[in-house]
């Protein structure tokens, strides 16, 4: 397990998720870095850089410099802030890194492989996360804080059969899921796995390394999670966005040849 303080992206630094991750990055010793888009929103105990993660052209002080970037945002609206936000927060912080080696923590959801607007962006920000060759781990948290005062003790699934909608998919609280995303940071084990995220009945377990161990990393080369359904077939996906993911894979394995 890496013990070396990070210095610590959160992109959406200002949500209800974001601000607890930036309390737990800095309760872990990390130097901490909230994006926001105005600078009086704030959250406590982080060092504030202002940008929009709707545009590349922002994001280039937000990520000088860092080690790790922990996405916390989401939309809450139409297809195409789901576009906008879910997707292009993804697009626009990776185009903006280029080639440097930064640790990714990404938030989706619980039954992402369920085609919706949403849904289907957020898949694609996931897709371009595994083709841009960094190291990451992807969380899909179910129902936030839907769980019981006596539900957290945390489980860790994969193959996103969860497709009800509601909170039988799963509950977690939203500390959890912070404390969750920024652990990976830090947490080889967790090292390029995706997985659902619930809590359940029982106290939280003592540490998280035996549950992100007992978890299937993704394939390699692959574009979506390893026990997922496959049912998004790349060749039907828009023409942008397949270009998107072909450019993010080139310029890693360029890299990648490059360091041989």
């Amino acid at each position: 397990m890496h013990t070396t303080p990070l210095t610590v992206l959160v992109v959406g630094a200002t949500g209800s998720i974001g601000r607890l991750a930036v309390e737990e990055s800095v309760r872990r010793g990390h130097r901490t870095r909230a994006l926001v888009r105005d600078a009086a929103s704030s959250p406590t105990g982080a060092d504030v850089v202002v940008g929009d993660l709707t545009r590349a052209a922002t994001l280039a002080e937000a990520v000088d410099g860092v080690d790790a970037i922990v996405f916390t945002h989401g939309s809450h609206g139409s297809a195409r802030d789901a576009e906008l936000v879910d997707y292009g927060a993804v697009r626009n912080t990776l185009a903006t890194l280029g080639t440097r080696p930064v640790r990714i923590a990404l938030m989706t959801t619980v039954g992402v492989t369920k085609h919706t607007p949403g849904h289907d962006w957020k898949r694609r920000g996931e897709r371009l996360v595994r083709a841009g060759g960094l190291p990451y781990t992807i969380v899909r948290p179910g129902w936030f804080d839907y769980n019981a005062p006596d539900e957290h003790h945390l489980v860790m699934e994969q193959g996103d059969r969860a497709w009800a909608g509601g909170p039988s998919d799963g509950v977690i609280s939203r500390r959890q899921i912070a404390q969750v995303l920024v652990a990976s940071l830090t947490s080889q084990a967790a090292t390029g796995k995706t997985f659902e995220l619930a809590a359940r009945q029982g106290p939280a377990q003592a540490g998280l390394e035996p549950l992100f161990g007992a978890l299937q990393p993704d394939a390699p080369d692959g574009l979506d999670a390893v026990l997922d359904i496959q049912n998004m077939p790349l060749d039907k996906e828009p023409a942008t966005v397949r270009e998107q993911l072909l450019d993010t894979r080139d310029r890693w394995l360029s890299t990648e040849r490059k360091s041989l």
